[in-house]
């Protein structure tokens, strides 16, 4: 017995325009795959600034040894009523001075983690990096009663491994855009001339306040004054990364240094 299949006109148009349309798909999908693929599987990033038309900008300090810098430092914030601001603290120097931890504390100031050993993570074996986050993490909880989630590494040094880690243990990278190049004491003109010439509103302005800083406190009341005249608002960096979306800057993998923020651009000052 035969057995005949017959398709009105209208069917027969349906399933080819199916077809036409999957096989479109396809070819888009194969032609954009580069494309898809970065969307589909965005990799960690550290941040070094957040886009915003808003006139905010955070100040950070790194401390790492010393108890002679921090608490000029504190007064001059005080003085100038600077009320938010985020201090990345080493665990070792926070267990050797929980007062002054206590005092960036009650300050109001944010705390992130420093790391635990002052070291190139890049060099770290993928459970060195985790055992110095996590014993940083650790030490910083124990001392603030506060577990911190943003991180900026020893030196500012990373690499595409460090950045896996961090995120698989819930925390931020921070770099920064603005290096005021307080850590070299190329003088207080120079320290201002730097920030001021390179701010802009979202900018992370690194500085330091470890005791190999000798011009941070003479430079920062000028800096919060020039900042202020142009109507800008200091704010922590959870804040300004909660304000807008992260700026979405390329990862690439850092050469090792003892300062990797030194480069040649950072002494065009």
């Amino acid at each position: 017995m035969n057995v005949f299949y017959v398709l009105n006109g209208r069917k027969l148009k349906r399933y080819f325009l199916i077809a036409v349309a999957i096989v479109f798909s396809i070819g888009i999908i194969y032609a954009e795959r580069d494309n898809i693929s970065v969307f589909a599987s965005q990799q960690p990033a550290a941040i070094y600034s957040v886009p915003t038309n808003k006139n905010v900008i955070a100040l950070t300090f790194d401390i790492s040894w010393g108890d002679k810098r921090t608490e000029p430092i504190l007064n001059v914030l005080k003085e100038k009523n600077v009320k938010q601001a985020t201090f990345f603290l080493s665990s070792p120097w926070s267990q050797s001075h929980p007062e002054i931890v206590k005092k960036i504390q009650d300050a109001g100031f944010e705390i992130g983690s420093h790391g635990h050993k002052h070291d190139n993570y890049s060099k770290l074996t993928d459970d060195e990096i985790r055992k110095q986050i996590t014993t940083a993490h650790t030490i910083l909880s124990d001392i603030t009663g506060k577990q911190p989630n943003l991180i900026r590494l020893p030196n500012g040094d990373f690499d595409k491994r460090v950045l896996r880690i961090a995120e698989e243990l819930h925390y931020k990278v921070i770099q920064w855009d603005t290096d005021s190049l307080d850590w070299m004491n190329i003088g207080t003109d120079k320290i201002i001339n730097r920030v001021m010439t390179k701010a802009h509103p979202g900018d992370i302005i690194l500085f330091h306040a470890s005791d190999s800083v000798k011009q941070t406190h003479e430079a920062l009341p000028v800096v919060i004054d020039q900042l202020r005249a142009k109507g800008y608002e200091f704010v922590t960096v959870t804040d300004l990364i909660s304000q807008t979306e992260i700026d979405g800057k390329a990862v690439q993998d850092k050469a090792t240094s003892t300062f990797p923020q030194l480069d040649a651009a950072a002494l065009e000052y």
